[in-house]
């Protein structure tokens, strides 16, 4: 019977243990930047005494708009130790997503960055999400109609002639009003289902939700991660993804409990990505979405020869694709995983003890303390191994509910405290998971959940627009995409560009449909439009 002591910290006094274990060795790599532990934790401290300084309080929410920067990772830690919340946005929002975010999330500082300018403008961006910022006289106390919390953005760099913004320094300035001694008394008061993480996630709601994440959810979960893939502080993984998502964030405090090294960049590049692994090494290789395997493995310079340190890779992807990628790296353990934003990122992985048919076909067992079913989605009853029903979650990963949304929370937490994900799943007899799809209108695209209705919501605002629907279709890059299907108001007309064009630069170029067609007739059953006729019809169309 296995027996463990359950180590229980907040996120903060994760990286101020590991920097009191391990002071010396590598903690982060960036191209051009490493940081010892040690020198991580005296980053986050002096971010942190900045953040008090500037007046946030315990459980005040500190915004963060960026690709992956170092100074992201202090914020995060900086942002736990004060006692705030950290609401990581998702960089790729545009600015309807950005000012619905913004207000949403009662911000009270937005940090940004325009490090990436020629790629993504985010001071820009948010200038037009957020009218009067650029015209705003004191950047040290905001007054805008539409994010009244708001008092101060702050650019993750010293220039300071960018209106209506704080630079850096003049930022960390803060510091100097706050001694040491005030960060760990307010450190020493967080309790550990304070929400200390914020991510906005879609539903089947026009609007994406704020899931609040507790420290215990985040560092209880990282410490199954780091015990599922055996991390150790030997340990290298070499991390691509955004750290607004979990597919980071989690392993990132993985790594930390370990004490081992995380490797990343502030993008995916695969020209980058292949010399960054050839010349760190890693142990591990978190790729996560297939996009991003097959773009390393499809790449001239991939040589799987230059890889043989690997002894672990976690993918997520069709069975027939992960056990390719078997064949392509034989010494490495693949695994897979399953899990939402509400539960903490991951719920499941495989592990080494598992044969590759097993490891490729399903997504694991649940990590310890995590209880899961399979059920009936319109009885409750328990389903038998092998067959398919909803999953439902219990235990200390579970989200502390959506921001300023009871009644949503309501609507996926039942009295008895399981989450009813949506998820259709099936348990083998020994308790692994296999995912088998969405019950709800979700798609997911490239990795990243899409609500049809969030789609369809700024569609509709169209003028010509009388009646849409969002359908996913198969896609041999991102596994699925949007099709938007639309009848249009009589009279008007609409080009399929028009749409795409209409929707540049206002959601998300992930939720941008990459088909279109126009309708005057729809599937109907007796009183709905039969949605899977749209799909089947566009599926023969593409042949896919």
């Amino acid at each position: 019977m296995e027996s463990r002591i359950i180590e229980v910290t907040s996120l903060g006094d994760l990286l101020l243990r590991a920097a009191a274990t391990w002071p010396d060795a590598e903690a982060l790599v960036f191209p051009g930047q490493r940081l010892t532990y040690a020198q991580l934790a005296e980053r986050a401290q002096r971010v942190a005494r900045a953040l008090q300084g500037h007046g946030i309080k315990p459980g005040d929410h500190v915004g963060i708009l960026a690709p992956n920067l170092v100074e992201v990772v202090d914020l995060i830690f900086g942002t736990a130790l004060a006692g705030g919340v950290a609401v990581l946005i998702n960089a790729r929002y545009k600015t309807t997503e950005l000012a619905y975010v913004v207000e949403n999330a009662d911000l009270k500082l937005l940090f940004t960055t325009n490090r990436i300018a020629d790629f993504v403008d985010f001071v820009d961006l948010l200038y037009a999400a957020l009218p009067g910022l650029r015209e705003s006289e004191d950047p040290l106390s905001l007054v805008l109609q539409t994010a009244p919390m708001l008092r101060s953005v702050v650019l993750m760099e010293d220039s300071d002639d960018q209106a209506g913004v704080l630079a850096w320094q003049q930022f960390l300035a803060f510091a100097d009003q706050v001694d040491t001694q005030a960060v760990w008394t307010r450190r020493s008061r967080v309790a550990m289902r304070d929400p200390c993480m914020m991510m906005y996630t879609s539903g089947t709601t026009a609007n994406p939700k704020g899931c609040r994440l507790s420290h215990e959810a985040l560092v209880r979960n990282a410490r199954e991660m780091s015990i599922r893939f055996q991390i150790n502080s030997e340990d290298h993984q070499w991390n691509p993804l955004p750290m607004f998502h979990m597919g980071a964030v989690l392993p990132l405090l993985s790594v930390i409990w370990a004490g081992a090294r995380f490797i990343t960049d502030s993008h995916f590049e695969p020209d980058a990505a292949i010399a960054a692994i050839e010349a760190e090494k890693p142990t591990i290789m978190f790729t996560a979405f297939p996009t991003i395997m097959a773009a390393l493995v499809g790449h001239p310079r991939f040589n799987p020869d230059k890889m043989q340190q690997l002894r672990l890779v976690n993918n997520v992807a069709p069975p027939s694709q992960l056990l390719e990628n078997m064949k392509v790296l034989p010494n490495a353990v693949h695994v897979s995983a399953y899990g939402l934003t509400e539960a903490c990122g991951v719920s499941c992985n495989g592990s080494a003890d598992e044969d590759d048919e097993t490891r490729a076909n399903t997504c694991g067992k649940p990590y310890s303390g995590v209880q899961l079913r399979v059920v009936d989605p319109e009885t409750g009853v328990d389903m038998k191994p092998g067959e398919r029903g909803e999953v439902v979650i219990r235990g200390f990963s579970l989200f502390e509910g959506y921001y300023k949304s009871p009644e949503k929370t309501a609507e996926v937490i039942d009295e008895q405290g399981w989450l009813h994900t949506g998820d259709l799943c099936c348990l083998d007899e020994d308790g692994r998971v296999s995912y088998q799809g969405r019950i709800k209108d979700m798609l997911k695209v490239g990795g990243e959940n899409v609500a049809a209705v969030e789609v369809e919501s700024y569609i509709f605002t169209h003028p010509a627009v009388h009646l849409v629907q969002v359908v996913g279709v198969p896609d041999g890059k991102m596994l699925e995409v949007a099709a938007a299907f639309i009848e249009l108001v009589p009279g008007m007309e609409c080009s399929e560009q028009e749409i795409v064009d209409f929707c540049q630069g206002k959601i998300a170029s992930f939720k941008i449909p990459r088909h279109v067609r126009f309708v005057t007739q729809w599937p109907m059953s007796a009183t709905k439009i039969q949605k899977f006729k749209l799909q089947e019809a566009l599926a023969r169309e593409l042949q896919c």
